[in-house]
């Protein structure tokens, strides 16, 4: 059975994920941790449970999302995955994150890319790649079809979806990422976003206010 830790990180109030199953293998989902008490948490976390770390993974590479991955890379010395296109928006953080208050981060480029399709295996594990661009031009989500749960990063949130303001976004093709790639999973799916409470497909489907934009024909 999947187990989910979910940590709070940094003044976005960013979700960072770690998961795993019975075998102990354990993935890391855009570690947002910036200060010491936040890296320190997710080591103390980590340690207690006895993980041993597989991957790190970036469903996208906006500030929040990278801010540990540094930390993560090299205390536990583990590949490093995004989608290729993602990999310009990873070498900007750089140039910005002293703007936005962050001026101790610390680079770290991805080992592996990952598209459409492809399997991440861990443990018992097996999750698709799901290619959901719009919110960010290299967006990709985690589908886990046996556990029905969906790492959705900031395409899809509860009653909202991911801004489409910053380099790289648009609307149009969010929405299409949420319809064609989201909305054609399970309604029980559980949906782990980036920010907030998880929710499920079938309840957005139904009441999220932004996705019933009409796509063009």
């Amino acid at each position: 059975m999947l187990k989910i830790k979910t940590f709070i990180f940094n003044p976005f109030s960013e979700n960072t994920y770690v998961v795993f199953d019975e075998t102990k293998e354990a993935v890391i989902i855009d570690p947002g941790c910036y200060e010491k008490a936040e890296k320190a948490e997710l080591d103390q976390f980590i340690a207690e449970e006895q993980l041993k770390i597989k991957y790190l993974l970036n469903t996208h590479c906006h500030i929040d999302h990278v801010l540990g991955n540094y930390h993560v890379k090299e205390k536990y010395k583990v590949p490093f995955y995004i989608h290729l296109v993602e990999k310009p928006v990873l070498q900007a953080v750089k140039s910005y994150a002293p703007n936005y208050g962050f001026p101790l981060y610390q680079e770290v480029l991805s080992d592996h890319f990952l598209t459409e399709g492809d399997l991440v295996t861990f443990g018992e594990t097996n999750w698709k790649v799901l290619f959901v661009p719009g919110h960010s031009p290299g967006h990709i989500a985690f589908y886990d079809a046996k556990e029905k749960v969906v790492f959705s990063g900031d395409v899809l949130f509860e009653g909202s979806v991911g801004r489409t303001d910053l380099p790289g976004g648009d609307t149009t093709t969010l929405i299409a990422s949420i319809h064609q790639k989201l909305f054609t999973l399970p309604d029980e799916t559980v949906v782990y976003s980036g920010h907030g409470n998880t929710t499920t497909i079938g309840i957005e489907k139904i009441h999220n206010p932004f996705c019933g934009l009409k796509l063009p024909s």
